[in-house]
């Protein structure tokens, strides 16, 4: 009996997530058939799975999201996981970008003309990034429209 209920959760779980191959539906189907309490269980678990897939969250009111983003607590905490993920991000980047500069130059394949362009290109590319950085920082500070809801 023990056996038969661990094959029957097993199955049980694939049947829910609907994945059972044509020899487990057969297998399901009979233990199924063979106990009035495996019986009881798929039929349970069955009409919370359609009760719970119907099931949709309230979304609170716009007062509330106002209330809290007025809040200190709301504001540190997101200003302080972009702090965080921007240091990592930058210390990343600036890791594999100098791991990157210098197997460019260590590479004995590459002309001296070749590293050159590609050392140009990185030393671009990063004075924009930090270029739109700044700019957006700035004028976050000064628009005047950042309060105004649409």
């Amino acid at each position: 009996m023990n056996e038969n209920l661990e094959r029957f959760q097993y199955l049980l779980n694939k049947a829910l997530d609907e994945a059972l191959t044509n020899s487990e539906r057969i297998e399901f189907e009979q233990l199924i058939s063979t106990s009035k309490e495996f019986q009881d269980e798929w039929n349970s678990l069955k009409k919370i799975k359609e009760i719970s897939s119907t099931m949709k969250f309230k979304n609170p009111p716009e007062e509330l999201w106002d209330k809290y983003w007025l809040g200190i607590y709301a504001r540190l905490e997101r200003g302080v996981a972009w702090i965080l993920i921007s240091i990592g991000t930058s210390i990343l980047l600036i890791y594999g970008g100098f791991k990157l500069i210098e197997s460019i130059i260590e590479d004995p394949t590459l002309t001296w003309f070749l590293k050159i362009a590609i050392l140009a290109i990185i030393i671009g590319f990063v004075l924009l990034v930090v270029s739109v950085i700044r700019e957006r920082f700035f004028l976050r500070k000064s628009d005047k429209y950042k309060d105004i809801k649409r």
